[in-house]
This record gives C-alpha cells, sequence and structure tokens, in this order.
C-alpha cells in the first residue's frame, strides 16, 4: 500500500510541473540590437525559470546607452564582442537581433562552440546565405531557430490543427496571406532599424523581404514543407522619396501542383496586420486576429475563439529552452529546413519582380 501511495504521490507531482521547474535555466545571450524586436524580447526574458539572460553583444555604445535606460538594464551585462562574452559566459544558446545580413555571420561564430541559434525572420538575406547557415549548423551540430511572430499566434496554430489534424476543410485550394503596415518609419522604428531595414543588401530587399517572409512561411508549413512549382511577383516603388532604396509594396504568387499561395506584403497598408485566409475543396479557414478564427464548412459559418497555446508553443523563450535541453527539434514555421524553402521562394519573387517574368523552380532544390 505504502509503494502505491508513493507512486500516485510521484505521478502528481509529475503531472504539476515540478520536474520541469527544477530544471536549471538555459544560458542564452543577445546578440545585437539593431533590430527593434529586441525591445519587446527583452521583458519575456524576466522572471523566468527556463532561461537564463547571462550577456548583451552590442558594440554601439549608443543602442547599448538607451536600451540599458529602457530597460534598467545592468551595464556589466553588456559586451563589446562575442568573445568578450563567452570569456565571461558559458552560454548555450543566442537569441540573434542583428540585421538579417549578419545571421549567417553569426552562426558561423557560434556553430564551432555548439552554441545554438535563435534569429529573427527571416533566415537569411538570399539563398546562397540561408545555405551556408545550413551548412555551418550541420557542421557544428546545432540547432536553427526562425523566429516569427505569426509562429506564436493561436489562430494560426488553431487552423493547422483544422487543416491537417481535423482534415476540416479537405485538400487545400487556396492560401492568401495579408502582412504588413504603414511603414517602418511611419510607425517609428528607430534609426538604427531603419538604417539596415531600408538597405537592399542588409536586408535583401524592402517589403518583399520584411514582411514576404511572413507568407512564405506560413504557407510552407501549411504545404507540409513542400517546394512550390513556380513564382511570380510585382513589386512597386509607391514611397520613393521614403524608402529610396528599396520596394515598399510586393505581391507574390506561388504555385503548387494543385493549390496556389498569395502572399500580399506591403508598407502601405493604412493599418496593421498579420492575417491569413485558407480556403479547401469543402470549406475555408479565416485567421482575421491572432486569436480568433472564421470557420466555413458543410454550409455552415462560425466564429470562434483559438484555444491558447502552452507548453513549448508558448513563447519563442519556451521553444529556445526545449530545444536547448533537447525536448524537441524546431519543426515547421521555426524550422532551418522549412525556411531554406522560404528563403528559395524570395529569391524567385525578386528575379521574378526583376524581369516580370514566372520563374519555375527545379525539382532538385540544389
Amino acid at each position: 500500500m505504502k509503494k502505491f501511495v508513493l507512486l500516485v504521490i510521484l505521478c502528481l507531482v509529475a503531472g504539476t510541473g515540478w520536474s520541469q521547474e527544477n530544471k536549471p535555466p538555459v544560458p542564452f545571450a543577445i546578440i545585437g540590437l539593431t533590430h527593434d524586436h529586441a525591445g519587446g524580447f527583452i521583458p519575456l526574458t524576466r522572471n523566468r525559470k527556463d532561461v537564463q539572460l547571462v550577456g548583451i553583444v552590442e558594440p554601439r555604445q549608443d543602442l547599448v546607452d538607451r536600451y540599458a535606460r529602457r530597460f534598467n538594464l545592468a551595464t556589466n551585462l553588456f559586451y563589446a564582442s562575442l568573445e568578450d562574452l563567452l570569456a565571461r559566459t558559458n552560454i548555450q544558446a543566442v537569441a540573434t537581433f542583428t540585421s538579417t545580413f549578419q545571421h549567417r555571420r553569426v552562426v558561423e561564430m557560434c556553430a564551432p562552440r555548439g552554441i545554438h541559434v535563435m534569429m529573427e525572420k527571416p533566415m537569411a538575406v538570399n539563398l546562397e546565405h540561408a545555405r551556408a547557415i545550413e551548412a555551418a549548423a550541420k557542421k557544428g551540430g546545432i540547432q536553427i531557430i526562425v523566429n516569427y511572430e505569426t509562429t506564436w499566434y493561436p489562430g494560426n496554430q488553431a487552423a493547422y490543427s483544422m487543416v491537417h489534424d481535423q482534415h476540416a476543410i479537405g485538400d487545400l485550394r487556396k492560401i492568401v496571406v495579408h502582412d504588413g503596415h504603414r511603414g517602418p518609419k511611419e510607425i517609428g522604428c528607430s534609426p538604427a532599424f531603419l538604417e539596415w531595414l531600408t538597405d537592399p543588401v542588409l536586408n535583401g530587399g524592402g517589403a518583399l523581404m520584411d514582411f514576404g517572409c511572413y507568407g512564405a512561411d506560413l504557407i510552407t508549413w501549411l504545404m507540409d514543407g513542400q517546394r512550390p512549382t513556380s513564382v511570380f511577383a510585382v513589386t512597386q516603388h509607391i514611397k520613393p522619396e521614403v524608402y529610396p532604396k528599396v520596394e515598399d509594396e510586393a505581391t507574390i504568387i506561388v504555385t503548387y501542383p494543385k493549390t496556389q499561395g498569395i502572399i500580399q506584403a506591403s508598407w502601405n497598408w493604412p493599418f496593421d496586420r498579420k492575417d491569413m485566409e485558407i480556403y479547401g475543396k469543402t470549406g475555408y479557414v479565416l485567421v482575421p486576429r491572432h486569436d480568433v478564427l472564421k470557420v466555413r464548412t458543410g454550409g455552415k459559418e462560425s466564429e470562434e475563439s483559438a484555444p491558447p497555446v502552452t507548453g513549448s508553443m508558448t513563447d519563442q523563450l519556451s521553444y529556445l529552452a526545449a530545444v536547448v535541453r533537447g525536448e524537441i527539434k524546431p519543426s515547421g514555421l521555426s524550422s532551418l529546413e522549412g525556411n531554406l524553402v522560404v528563403n528559395e521562394i524570395l529569391e524567385a519573387a525578386r528575379e521574378s519582380a526583376q524581369t516580370g517574368r514566372r520563374i519555375d523552380l527545379p525539382a532538385d532544390s540544389r
């Protein structure tokens, strides 16, 4: 009887998450502060038991001063280089908030040291950089996580489940993704962010890269990682006086044997939007807001709230901790494999917009 009671107690303890809470936190560092998403990320690191922020690498003193003041951070948390950080800490992962162009360098520095890398979307400025990231990660045996805000939307996760687990709308026929806002300058992005975000080399383009990557990622995920057969894109330079170097409007069409994807990326929307429409053979699922679904099947329409995401999918730090501990491997929206397809789509879209031609993708991605 005593053995039985002990077994019950152990099961109850395990069920409450006791074992998770008693795992040591994953020590990690932030690399770079020129990406404004760092401003929303740093507050997530506070009062956590799964991760511990032990350093921030940023060579620009103006950014160090600004972030230290804004978030009341100790000055000894900042380092001028990754080498300085590694000499004083023992990190297992980094979260990267540099320009997209620098993602490759961060991975190539971290991979030989066995340090896992999470980066803000998109993974790379072009396919050459994406493949270099893949090669370095595989050689170093590290995991790559590409962080998209839309990954953590309960509505997107619920829509995926309806499409793939419940088969609620039949075979996919069309996916439409809208992403964008009034423009990075118009919404008040910092000068340090605008410096590279509006540079065709450091960002790989303008709205096409900044917001086109969201649609390419979501569609690739919904298509189970399948590569499209062709890509056609149109870009426009509606505000050359504001963005002289890059396009501010883009529409991309990705074609599959029995499905179309339409990506609308814009720095000209009258309001912020990140929403999606998924049409199948027998119904549709719309995600008009991050936690809302509109569903039509069998002639009946309904609107419902998406259940909250939990566990490793709660947010990017929960996911990072689970990956570093070996509990999960990056998959779907966050995966290296999926984001290689994303970069292939974006590269073909750039070529299509420049030439005015549809770009047919070879059967072999290499």
